[in-house]
């Protein structure tokens, strides 16, 4: 059964009104609206204004209303007659504007992407407004436009010499490419012409080492004592990083209250904040160690940007210190810079992660630990921890 729904996604005043029109799993459909509202006054859960005594907003409702109904019929007219998709959507909505909607050229389609994508998370978004500005200064240089059909072979030489010129790392510049030809693929599926020369379009990766704490880093850590409670705090969150595999943004918030026991053994449950995703893992023995130590508390919540300025101090104290050949932001240019470095100026809040993916590969089953770390297949695990397939085929190997 067809459903509709209103909804803003901008906190700015005012605030355009979107509607999605949904029907199982295979139409979901989302456009904007010609209405606009101040956000205060509008209530995302009822998909309307929150106070409908009120005159203008009980005349907006009926609106809604009336616009609800319309399209209901459209859609009953036009299913299993037509595709209805959120390009089918804006056409009923603005016929008129529908032909020149969709923009043609690479920088406007950034925000023209989005505006659609209204499910991006906010540091999605960042990530894309940010890249939007690299083409906008490379775009500069050329002095001319750039369209989407422009982003074939000539264009990828131009933008990695560009890149290169203004201190950009080779994976840096390989993940922009990706996301800009990202952009591209997604204006063909909306009828703006591509360069066929797209599909072969890429820059590679440079292999680079994964930087991670070895067990030998964590025994070092967990001897470390500190006079300041900071860095003992600090210190006990990155410990239980390394044992839960989580992201930062998630295992920061972790809390006793989200603590069960099945058969006796701890579990935590939480949702993830980067995929929306319901997890549950075991607690180990260290873990639960260090909650004992607190009395059956985590460690006292901080920021990310504390957590990874102290850290570094930790890891500093205990001594991880080998001279490691890698990436580091240049503070001066925000870019990373290569060099030889300690290797406790090379951790970040990251590194909890990945020390629990590669120290627990070959001891947990690969299958079980891509359940807690979350990658979507075993390649991507691979290649996370650095892990190619000729060293998975030599462990595989020891088998025989």
């Amino acid at each position: 059964m067809a459903t509709i729904k209103f909804f803003i996604q901008s906190t700015n005043n005012p605030a355009g009104i979107y509607v999605r029109l949904r029907d199982g799993v295979l139409i979901d459909a989302k456009a904007k609206t010609k209405f606009v509202i101040n956000p205060e006054d509008w209530s995302n859960a009822k998909g309307q204004p929150k106070n409908l005594r009120d005159e203008n907003f009980k005349v907006l409702s009926h609106e809604l209303l009336a616009l609800n109904s319309s399209i209901l019929n459209e859609y009953n007219k036009c299913v299993n007659k037509e595709p209805i998709n959120s390009a089918w959507l804006k056409n009923y909505l603005s016929p008129r504007l529908s032909i020149n909607l969709t923009p043609n050229t690479l920088i406007e389609y950034f925000d023209y992407y989005i505006d659609q994508e209204i499910t991006l998370k906010k540091t999605s978004v960042t990530k894309l407004k940010t890249i939007k500005g690299h083409v906008a200064i490379f775009q500069k240089e050329l002095k001319t436009r750039i369209f989407i059909k422009d982003v074939n072979e000539d264009f990828k030489i131009g933008f990695l010499k560009h890149c290169f010129k203004n201190g950009y790392a080779q994976n840096t510049i390989s993940k922009n490419f990706n996301l800009i030809k990202t952009m591209c693929y997604h204006a063909e599926t909306n009828g703006i012409e591509v360069s066929p020369q797209l599909k072969k379009a890429s820059i590679k990766k440079t292999k680079t080492d994964k930087i991670y704490l070895t067990p030998s880093d964590l025994k070092l850590i967990e001897k470390a004592t500190f006079n300041e409670e900071s860095l003992t705090n600090a210190k006990d969150w990155l410990l239980i990083s390394c044992d839960t595999g989580q992201r930062v943004s998630d295992f920061l918030r972790f809390d006793k209250s989200m603590i069960r026991y099945e058969n006796k053994k701890p579990l935590i449950e939480f949702t993830q904040k980067k995929t929306g995703k319901i997890m549950t893992i075991p607690l180990s023995k260290k873990v639960m160690a260090i909650l004992k130590k607190r009395k059956g508390n985590f460690p006292y919540k901080i920021s990310d940007q504390r957590y990874n300025e102290h850290i570094k101090k930790v890891c500093d104290k205990a001594g991880l210190d080998s001279p490691i050949k890698a990436g580091l932001i240049d503070k001066e240019t925000n870019r990373k810079k290569l060099g030889t470095y300690p290797k406790w100026m090379l951790v970040s809040s990251h590194i909890g992660r990945r020390s629990f993916a590669t120290n627990y590969y070959g001891i947990i089953p690969t299958p079980l630990l891509i359940g807690v770390t979350g990658h979507s297949t075993e390649q991507q695990f691979l290649e996370y921890i650095g892990k190619s397939d000729s060293q998975k085929a030599m462990q595989l190997a020891d088998y025989f």
